[in-house]
């Protein structure tokens, strides 16, 4: 098992970010915004951060914060979150996931 499955495995929302990144904010800020409990690891304060990185980028997503994953899956970066809302499919994403509640 991989570091960055362990991390995700049974959580609704994960995050993985950087305390530095204005676009990890405005996500974190977006999906809280709907009520979601995220779980957000700040890959530049975290021990492992480095790893968990490279498993990231491995993973395809470039660059590698902010990361979004949904319900266990990798949702992509910044871009692949708005275009998921601007299409009106991450409410019934995080809906799916038991992220939010109606």
């Amino acid at each position: 098992m991989t570091m960055v499955t362990a991390l995700v495995n049974d959580r609704s929302v994960v995050i993985f970010s950087k305390s530095s990144c204005y676009l990890s904010h405005t996500i974190k800020t977006h999906i809280s915004s709907f009520g979601a409990n995220l779980t957000v690891y700040e890959l530049d304060e975290h021990p492992k951060g480095q790893q968990i990185e490279k498993e990231i980028k491995g993973l395809g997503c470039k660059p590698s914060v902010p990361a979004v994953f949904i319900g266990q899956e990798l949702i992509g970066g910044a871009n692949e979150k708005m275009t998921l809302h601007l299409k009106g499919q991450l409410v019934p994403l995080l809906l799916r996931a038991n992220a939010i509640w109606v």
